[in-house]
């Protein structure tokens, strides 16, 4: 994990801060810190971070940096370190007679991954504005003797980690999800001979963000029975216990049938209603499940396109069983209709990718 702190020298308290952080953590991360716009700069372009920790509000640079970072690709974690109290709020509101300049700042704390408060007053202070949600606290360690500066340290790697931990498909490269695929389709057909060969991710880190992956999206069993069936040594992740942040509204994807009913004979009527609400949100589990649904025997392939016409669901169709094609591996001779490949099959693949985005 790479961590850049960025923060404006000219506080001496920040600055101690920073210098305490960077130094507890040297063990358990790539840490580096920039004090200046051109430092910052260069560290983002050259070093790629995966985390910025930006600290401090109201300056500029500070928060043009992190914006940068965060286009690309890096997470912001932000510690206000008081200056979003109201006072402060108001101090400078009245000095600058900018409200634009609350406008932006308030943009890039909705943005941030992560706020990191000092105190129960922040933390209470920073819930009333609304903001941002993802609301942390860690004691100060520079100015309260109930916590150690390794124990501060700790507890601000922790956040980091949840931070790495969380919406992890938008970290995966597109190898390893196209061996997530594999390992997908193996159990879901619990025969490897239905799929490719592969020898799975090749460093822990990425087994971690797939086996992460699965977990958020609901999907452990299929992918750690393909595992099994595919005979690949996966590390043993206990991802229940995993921290990470989720989009407001998030619940974990239940079975498809407590949103359809149970199968009650009809299978063309029963895929329909899957087909349906699919449409309605597309969610991963889902698709494999009605993946599984199309590789039974009792499909009558041309009776379902028939009915797919007439509720005018065709096309939807298409695009989704070009979306199973790539999610799910779907052959192409268990589609009822032709794939279909536009914008309306972007959408549904952005809605996918979209699941767990903060």
């Amino acid at each position: 994990m790479r961590v850049l702190h960025v923060y404006q020298k000219n506080d001496d308290m920040v600055t101690r801060h920073v210098t305490m952080l960077v130094e507890g953590m040297h063990n358990s991360a790539e840490i580096k810190s920039a004090d200046n716009p051109a430092e910052a700069k260069a560290f983002i372009r050259e070093w790629s971070p995966d985390i910025v920790h930006c600290h401090g509000c109201w300056n500029y640079w500070v928060t043009k940096a992190g914006n940068s970072a965060r286009r690309q690709g890096a997470r912001i974690v932000l510690s206000p370190h008081g200056q979003l109290e109201p006072w402060v709020m108001k101090e400078n509101t009245l000095k600058e007679k900018l409200p634009k300049k609350i406008l932006w700042e308030k943009n890039f704390v909705e943005k941030a991954y992560s706020i990191i408060a000092f105190g129960k007053m922040e933390v209470k202070f920073l819930l009333k504005m609304k903001w941002n949600p993802r609301i942390e606290m860690i004691h100060n360690a520079l100015i309260t003797n109930s916590i150690s500066s390794q124990e501060m340290c700790s507890q601000t790697f922790a956040i980091y980690q949840k931070v790495m931990d969380s919406n992890v498909l938008e970290l995966i490269d597109e190898d390893t999800h196209r061996q997530f695929t594999i390992i997908l389709k193996a159990g879901i057909m619990g025969d490897s001979r239905w799929t490719e060969t592969t020898s799975g991710p090749d460093t822990k880190l990425k087994w971690r963000k797939l086996k992460i992956y699965s977990e958020h999206q609901n999907v452990s069993n299929y992918f750690d029975y393909g595992i099994n069936i595919l005979g690949l040594t996966a590390p043993g992740i206990d991802t229940e216990k995993i921290k990470a942040y989720f989009p407001e509204g998030y619940k974990k994807t239940q079975a498809i049938k407590s949103l359809v009913g149970e199968y009650k004979g009809d299978e063309t009527d029963y895929l329909l209603k899957m087909i349906r609400q699919i449409e309605k949100e597309p969610l991963l589990l889902h698709l494999i499940e009605l993946t599984r649904e199309l590789y039974r025997d009792n499909v009558n392939d041309e009776k379902l396109r028939e009915a797919l016409e007439e509720k005018k669901m065709d096309k939807f169709a298409g695009r989704l069983m070009q979306v199973l094609k790539e999610q799910t591996l779907l052959d192409e001779g268990y589609m009822p209709v032709d794939p279909i490949n536009d914008r309306g099959t972007e959408r549904i693949r952005n809605q996918i990718i979209g699941n767990l985005k903060i």
